[in-house]
């Protein structure tokens, strides 16, 4: 059976099955709740019920005292409905909505994706979870206080644990340490999540999303995050590498297209090795993108990935009548800013 929920400050609505929980429905119907543990340990997802009835399968949180529940304070993230909800929660409706946090974890797995690509699962204490928009990034931070960024490449909604595609960076001291010396259950701190590339889901319009190298690592996130919400409008991804190898993650793009009518995948290839036989795109990925839109005043575009891509796009992209408004870009100018590649 399905229950009502109405948000007082913004007026949406959405339902909730009795076997979910309040913050497992709005997530999953694409309204952002805040979190922090999703157990009831933390009590960010503390907000007020209004009106109707709730109850704790599990019991009723440790972290929530008798004072709050009398004053009609809820964890939503272990509530679930008994009736129709009328509640009072904040919403994340952008990066300066979330909690940036310091967060210890621990290597789940390192996988090599190419090979000059390794990813790691990264594994949050028990009690923890990151909230963040599909798109944005965490620094991992050494022990002299430097960080690296990178960004993270699984969606919000499967946070079980976290991704991070780190390249192979000639004489970059982490990279080299991530590929020649990091272990499973190594233990690690991040700090996040940070940035502001995610995807404007409120704009109506069509969406260009170009990804060269491990830029689609932020890319990603967003589509994976877009496809499970049911984004209605069209998305057309332009991934462009070296050569047929640096395409780590193709079948995963191609089966994306071919499950959704509205998601477009083109794979471009720079400088395809002979062995490759590629019969796909060639060239500069922007340069692709300018080819089959002529005309870019009716579009958004987000752009992530190496300065020099990413100026390129802009340039481009600007003569063809993409308004700045509408362009978003992550580039890897600075590792411990923004990017993903050591300096």
């Amino acid at each position: 059976m399905a229950f009502n929920v109405q948000i007082e400050a913004s007026g949406h609505a959405f339902q909730v099955e009795d076997d979910e929980s309040v913050l497992d429905a709005a997530l999953r119907q694409g309204l952002a709740l805040p979190y922090g543990c999703r157990n009831g340990a933390c009590r960010s997802c503390k907000g007020r019920l209004v009106e109707g009835e709730i109850h704790y399968p599990e019991g009723t949180p440790k972290a929530l005292t008798p004072l709050d529940a009398a004053q009609g304070w809820t964890l939503f993230c272990k509530a679930h409905p008994k009736s129709d909800l009328h509640i009072d929660v904040e919403e994340i409706v952008g990066a300066q909505d979330i909690v940036v946090r310091m967060l210890p974890c621990r290597v789940l797995a390192k996988e090599q994706l190419a090979h000059d690509v390794v990813e790691l699962r990264l594994q949050l204490a028990q009690a923890e979870r990151l909230q963040f928009l599909a798109g944005q990034y965490v620094d991992i931070v050494l022990r002299d206080g430097r960080r690296r960024a990178f960004s993270l490449a699984n969606a919000p909604h499967d946070d079980d644990h976290l991704e991070l595609q780190i390249r192979r960076v000639p004489g970059g001291e982490f990279s080299t340490y991530v590929f020649e010396s990091l272990k499973e259950k190594a233990l690690l701190r991040i700090r996040g999540p940070l940035g502001s590339f995610y995807l404007r889901k409120k704009d109506r319009r069509p969406v260009i999303l170009m990804a060269g190298g491990t830029g689609f690592s932020p890319i990603k996130s967003i589509v994976e995050d877009a496809l499970h919400e049911g984004y209605p409008h069209e998305m057309h991804l332009y991934w462009g590498v070296r050569a047929r190898r640096d395409l780590y993650m193709h079948e995963r793009a191609a089966r994306w297209a071919g499950e959704h009518e509205n998601f477009h995948y083109v794979p471009v290839l720079s400088d395809p090795h002979p062995e490759d036989d590629w019969k796909g795109r060639t060239g500069f990925v922007h340069q692709a993108v300018a080819q089959d839109f002529a005309d870019l005043s009716g579009h958004s575009v987000y752009m992530s990935g190496p300065p020099i891509m990413v100026s390129a796009g802009r340039e481009t992209f600007a003569g063809q009548g993409l308004d700045q408004k509408y362009m978003h870009s992550d580039s890897f100018d600075y590792a411990y800013e923004t990017g993903h590649d050591e300096k």
